[in-house]
Parts: structure tokens; sequence; C-alpha cells
């Protein structure tokens, strides 16, 4: 029996001393008398993989004709590595992107108030002019192409330089070139502080409610849940949700939103390399007959809602194709000032449909006149979608 725990006792030992070896080997680094360190291997790999990165930064700090910045150094870095991807929504943000980002979707903004994204032959697109800001007065329109910022040439390979170029103090000048219809002329506009409220509501004849929705930020379902409520309270019948030129926004509002709208069932999935999730309503949805305002301004966020309310047959869309991204990106703060945003999943309608590149199709294809310029108010008269979805709404109610 002594003998047993004995040979126990050895046994264990040398499983303790096994652990002990490979954490010191493999987790922890250790400092020698002599002032050499014993790193774990897996972070001695990495050294030498990327010690060519090193070299480079050595090389530079000490024998570049000027002076370098390594702070500089490293962030070049970093935006290389998340751009080497090629892909424009993937980018690692300094500390100034990275507050202009954040203020982006949480407060207020310098800057002309338009948003763009990346086409398919590398163009940066106006996804849609931001209502009552100096890039909509302006003329600026959703499908724009975005060729030079104060005269330094742009393309999705430099969409986040491009972004940072085009904000800037209030009463400053910005000059984009833009192409449009194969024409290409400059506009200068001065910036202004730009205040994201992103929700406006009013009540139609016939007690049929309008929401506009401008993008998805963080209080944007709250106030949607105002509006609706605000709407309700005034007997309304039926609802139009206008998502013309919303570029999108946040998953989580838009998620909100679509579950105050539709019955119990999903409203997306995302699919990503390592996490997959769905997303469900809990009902009972609206109650009511309900039709959405789409163009090829409508992007990301707002795709999700229209393409779950068609699938779902909650309501129809009314107007033309919209943008086609369906991707889903993430934010990591790196808690120094500085964040990577970066593509982590596609997401897919209800049906299993996923828009990027090809967007969604409305249930009834309305073109708005050519030569129709947006009002200040609801148009009854010449908005062509709005009018459409009016009469769709109208008839469902009697």
């Amino acid at each position: 029996m002594a003998k047993k725990k004995f040979y126990a006792l050895i046994v264990v030992l040398l499983l303790v001393t096994n652990i002990i070896t490979f954490t010191v080997a493999n987790v922890v680094s250790v400092v020698l008398p002599n002032g050499k360190v014993i790193v774990p291997r897996e972070e001695y790999q990495l050294m030498k993989e990327y010690s060519k990165l090193f070299d480079i930064r050595q090389i530079l700090i000490n024998r570049y004709v000027d002076k370098t910045d390594p702070s500089k150094l490293l962030d070049g870095a970093l935006k290389g590595m998340a751009s080497s991807l090629g892909d424009p929504y993937t980018v690692y943000m300094d500390k100034k992107e990275f507050s202009d980002f954040m203020t982006q979707t949480t407060g207020t903004y310098g800057g002309i108030g338009i948003v763009v994204a990346v086409d398919k032959e590398d163009h940066i697109v106006v996804v849609s002019p931001i209502k009552n800001t100096p890039g909509e007065r302006a003329g600026i329109k959703s499908g724009d192409i975005i060729v030079e910022v104060n005269n330094k040439k742009v393309s999705g390979k430099n969409l986040d330089e491009a972004v940072s170029i085009m904000k800037g103090p209030q009463g400053t000048k910005v000059t984009l070139t833009i192409m449009r219809d194969g024409k290409t002329f400059t506009k200068t506009i001065t910036r202004e502080i730009i205040k994201l409220e992103t929700v406006y509501e009013d009540m139609l004849p016939d007690k049929i409610g309008y929401i506009k929705i401008t993008m998805f930020d963080q209080s944007t379902s709250n106030d949607f849940k105002s509006a609706l409520n605000k709407l309700k309270s005034q007997g309304m019948k039926g609802l139009i949700i206008d998502l013309r030129d919303n570029p999108g926004g946040l998953l989580e509002e838009c998620v909100n939103i679509a579950n105050m709208l539709l019955p119990k069932g999903v409203i997306v999935t995302t699919k990503g390399r390592i996490d997959s999730q769905e997303y469900y309503s809990k009902g009972p949805g609206l109650g009511m007959p309900l039709a959405v305002l789409v163009n090829k301004g409508s992007a990301s966020a707002s795709e999700i809602l229209a393409g779950a309310i068609k699938d779902r047959k909650a309501g129809v869309l009314v107007g033309t194709t919209t943008f086609g991204k369906g991707l889903v990106q993430t934010v990591v703060d790196f808690k120094d000032g500085t964040g990577l945003k970066y593509t982590v999943a596609k997401y897919y309608t209800p049906n299993g449909t996923n828009i990027q590149g090809k967007g969604i199709e409305p249930n009834y294809v309305v073109e708005l006149p050519s030569d129709y310029t947006p009002k200040d108010t609801l148009d009854l008269k010449g908005d062509t979608q709005l009018i459409k979805a009016f009469e769709i709404i109208k008839r469902e109610i009697k």
C-alpha cells in the first residue's frame, strides 16, 4: 500500500513538473541573470514572423532623410495591415479618425453632411446627403461619384482619408470634384456642425402616418418609438416609413425598430467565420397596413429593415432598387483613442438572401420624375414614390 502511494506521488510530481515546464516555455517570459529573456514559443514565432517590420521601423527611425515619428510609423503599419484585405469597410483608425467615427454615431461633427460608400469599381459614391445639411443644399445627390477632395484624387483605396478631409471645423470650406452621368464638376461647400436628428414624423390625409428615418444611430429606435406612439395617439390607420437615402448605421437600432413592426419570427441572420446569429421579433407586429419607401441611397441597416418587411410580408416596398451593402461591421476600441472597424459577417434576409452588390428590388418599382426637385415638406403632388405608397395604404385601410 505504501508503494502504491509512493508511485502515485511520483506521477503527480511529474505531472506538476510538466505543467510548470509547459507554462514557462509557452506562456511566461523569464528573465535570466545574464539579462537574456526566455519568451513563450508562440511569442517567439510571432517575433520571427514580424522581424522585418521591426527592421524597417529601425531603418526609417535611424536613417531616413528626415526625422521620423515612431507613432506615425506604427499607425501606418496598422493601417496597411487592415487595408491589405481589400475591404473598404475594414479600417484601422488613428485617434482623430476614431473620434470622428464615434461622433458620427453618437453626437455631432463638423462637415458637409454626406454619407459615402465604395462601389464595385472602387469609386467613392455618395449614398445619401443628410437632410438639412450643406451637402444637401449644395445639390449633392445619391449616386454622385467623388473624384477629388481639395484637388486630391480619391478612391475606395483611400476612403478613410477622403472622409477625414471632408470633415473639419465649422465655417471652413472643402472642394469636391464630382462625376454625375459621365460629366465632372466641382462644388465648394462650407462646413457646418452636423446634428444627427434621425427621425421625423407627420400625419398625411386619411390618418396615414409618415415616419422618415435618415440613419440608425444610438437614439434612433427610441425616437422611432416616440414618433410611432404619437401617430397612434392621433388615430393613425396605416403607416409609410421613408428609408430613402438612409445609409444605415447601428444594427441593434435597426433590429429594435423591426421588433416594433414585425410579427414573431426572424428579422435577420448574420453569418461570420467565427460567429453567426439570428435576430428575432417578439411580435405582435404593427397591426396595420405598412409601406416602405426605398431607393439606391438605402443601404446596410435600412436594407435589413426593408428586407425583413418584404420577406415577412409585413408590408410592401415602393421605389427603386436599394444600394446593396450586405456586410456587417463591428468596432474594437483599443482604449488609447484608436480603433478598428472590420467586417465580421454577412447578413441574410429572412428568406436567406444576401444582397451584397445586388440590393433589394421593391414590390412596386416607381421612379421619381427626372426633373423632380425634393421639397422641404411632404409632396403628394410630385413625389411619385410617396404618392404610390399613399395610394396603396389608402386602398388597404378602406
